[in-house]
């Protein structure tokens, strides 16, 4: 672990955008034909043939004698007839990705843990965060009151430390009440990323690159 290491990160925030937060719409299908509708928005009746955008910017996709399509900002529902919904119509939340790629065949980034920067190397292998003596005490943390283990190293058998860590970060992937083992040594050098975090997360191989999803 003594190597330089290069880490590409990037964080892609991969947002859908749906019907406006501020658009209250009651929605009433009162008449449907072939690539018609008769629909009522919020009080106003409109007729729709197919591709045509009402006032309300609620576009008609498809119709026929049992259903319509609508569409309003990229956003599809399906009303038959007589359905009526008055909704406000809220953005789904968006999803956050963070992308790592290899160098020498592992996946290194920095984060943070209770707001302290820190160095961590991915590692699907290990069941938890695992920190060394010194990036605890750094860290502010009070290792020595947690619940005492031995855990297996390359090293052999080291005495670590359970701890709960209030929050962990990735680039804008945010966790709380993170699980970790503080190894009472130098071991490990640099900060492993393990299963307490990455187990909450969608994990993602394209090619070489590795994207951690936060999950909904």
């Amino acid at each position: 672990m003594n190597k330089a290491w290069i880490t590409g990160l990037i964080i892609l925030l991969n947002t859908s955008f749906a019907w406006s937060n501020s658009d209250v719409l009651d929605i009433l299908v009162v008449g449907l034909f072939s690539d018609t509708a008769v629909v009522e928005i919020n009080k106003k009746q409109r007729l729709l043939k197919v591709g045509e955008t009402s006032p309300e910017g609620v576009t008609l996709i498809s119709a026929n004698s049992h259903r319509a399509v609508l569409e309003k900002e990229g956003v599809t529902e399906t009303y038959e007839l007589g359905t009526r919904i008055s909704t406000k119509f809220s953005p789904p939340v968006a999803q956050t990705v963070v992308s790592l790629w290899p160098t020498d065949g592992m996946y290194k980034t920095v984060g943070s843990v209770n707001g302290y920067s820190v160095d961590f190397l991915v590692d699907t292998g290990a069941s938890a965060i695992a920190l060394n003596a010194a990036t605890a005490t750094r860290l502010d943390l009070d290792y020595l009151k947690g619940k005492k283990v031995g855990v297996k190293t390359a090293s052999g058998v080291e005495v670590a430390y359970h701890v709960m860590l209030d929050e962990v970060q990735i680039g804008d992937i945010k966790l709380h009440n993170v699980r970790a083992m503080v190894l009472d040594g130098k071991e490990p050098e640099r900060a492993l990323l393990g299963m307490s975090f990455l187990g909450q997360l969608d994990i993602e191989r394209k090619n070489e690159r590795m994207d951690l999803k936060k999950r909904f």
